[in-house]
Parts: C-alpha cells; sequence; structure tokens
C-alpha cells in the first residue's frame, strides 16, 4: 500500500510566510525559516516552498531565504515561483530543492516542462495547476490565479504529463483557504486523466477533511495544506496518528 504524504505548504512574499483566502486578502504568518524547521522536525513527510508573486512580478525567485529553509530541513523540499527556463530550475535546485513547481512558466512555454525533464528526469519537475471553474468547466488560471487562460484545466495537465512531468499539485481557487474540504470532484477528474502521483491542494480545514480525502480518492498520494498547520489548527503528528486509525497508510512520526 503506497504511504500517503501530508505536505505543509509555505507560500512566501517579502521573505514571509503569507495566507489569504480564494488566492486573495494575504496576511503575515510567521519566517518560514523557522515554520519549515518545525514542519521537519514534527512529522511533515514533505515541504513546499512557493514564492507567489515572482511570476506576477516578474521577476526571479528569491533564493537567499531559500537556501536558508533548505538548510534547515531534512525532509524533500519542492520550490516554484518564477520558474521561466531551464536556468532556473538549475538556480533553485542548487540552493536545495528536491524537485521544481512550474506553473505559469510552463503555460507561457510548454517546452519548458519537456527540457526539464529531459536534463533533470521526470521526478524533478512537478507541475502545479491553479483551477477554478468558470461556466462549469475546470478552467486554468496564470500568474498565481489572476489571469484566466481560457484553457481546459484537466486536457493541459494531461500534456504536461506527455510532456515529462513526474507529479502534479491540483490547487483548487475555488476551495482554497475555504476549510470546507477538498475539492473531490476536482481531483477525481484529474486522477482519471493521469497516472502520476497527485497532490490536492485547497480546502483542508479538519483532520476528517485528509481522511475524507483518502478514503473517497486513494488515488491521491498527497494532501498539502497551508494555514491550518500554520496556526496550529491540526498538529501533525496527531493527523497522522488518526489518519493510521483509520486505516489510511502514513509514515510514522
Amino acid at each position: 500500500m503506497i504511504t500517503k504524504r501530508i505536505i505543509p505548504c509555505l507560500d512566501v512574499r517579502d521573505g514571509r510566510v503569507v495566507k489569504g483566502v480564494n488566492f486573495e486578502g494575504l496576511s503575515d504568518v510567521s519566517s518560514p525559516v523557522e515554520l519549515g524547521k518545525f514542519y521537519s522536525d514534527n512529522g511533515a513527510d514533505e515541504l513546499v516552498f512557493y514564492d507567489i508573486t515572482a511570476s506576477a512580478e516578474g521577476r526571479a525567485l528569491f533564493t537567499d531565504i531559500l537556501r536558508r529553509v533548505a538548510e534547515t530541513i531534512f525532509i524533500p523540499l519542492t520550490v516554484g515561483g518564477g520558474i521561466n527556463t531551464v536556468d532556473d530550475f538549475d538556480r533553485v535546485l542548487k540552493c536545495g530543492a528536491d524537485k521544481v513547481s512550474v506553473n505559469s512558466g510552463a503555460i507561457r512555454d510548454p517546452e519548458l516542462i519537456t527540457a526539464a525533464a529531459r536534463k533533470y528526469g521526470d521526478q524533478c519537475v512537478v507541475l502545479s495547476a491553479d483551477i477554478k471553474r468558470v461556466d462549469g468547466r475546470f478552467t486554468l488560471f496564470a500568474r498565481g490565479g489572476r489571469d484566466d487562460t481560457g484553457l481546459d484545466a484537466i486536457e493541459w495537465i494531461k500534456k504536461g504529463v506527455e510532456r515529462g512531468a513526474g507529479e502534479i499539485v491540483v490547487n483548487s481557487i475555488d476551495t482554497d483557504g475555504v476549510k470546507g474540504g477538498f475539492d473531490l470532484e476536482l481531483l477525481e477528474a484529474v486522477c482519471s486523466a493521469v497516472h502520476v502521483p497527485v497532490i490536492a491542494s485547497g480546502g483542508a480545514g479538519c483532520i476528517g477533511d485528509f481522511i475524507e480525502l483518502f478514503k473517497k480518492l486513494p488515488a491521491v498520494d498527497a494532501g498539502l495544506a497551508a494555514s491550518i498547520f500554520h496556526f496550529g489548527e491540526v498538529e501533525i503528528p496527531v493527523l497522522k496518528r488518526e489518519l493510521a486509525g483509520a486505516g489510511i497508510n502514513v509514515r510514522e512520526v
């Protein structure tokens, strides 16, 4: 049985971790270095670091704070934000990232996925997709959820996997920060379309949401969340005990 992963997400703006609702109304939370170390020491399976305004501001990802985070944790680190070229992959990996997440950069140039997978391997390339329902259709958004691309999100993800993406992060804008549960309808559609690991992101509000996610959609590999971990509403060791008690295979803390 595949071990399900629990992944905290650090949305970083100006060197600080922030969190909002539906990708808007961001508020300051903590230092990414301190928070990253806390999660590494307290049972997180991986850590995701997003420089959330890099793409919108048209700049490269901040590497100084990233390097400090990588030096303090002992779990796999996925990094995204402002990844537009293979050189960006190289720069981030040299800072200590294990995997690199692409989103807006891949939408502008899908060949980036192919080139990065060829150079670093599929397992290094994570395709992150920000998705919102528009007229009843799963639609892909770019630049941190700001721009409606008009693209069908499921078709985009399928093409990304064909190009070499080895993992998919499904960010539901509709459920982000709402704490009403993961977007199971969207996740089921993605899992039915591809056969690479799928990470669910957006909507976790309690332990029961993770249990529901893995019970109803056993094809989902990991649950990613931010605010419920940042604000201590759910503690990862407690979450893992409850998941194990529900018959879901997780790595022990």
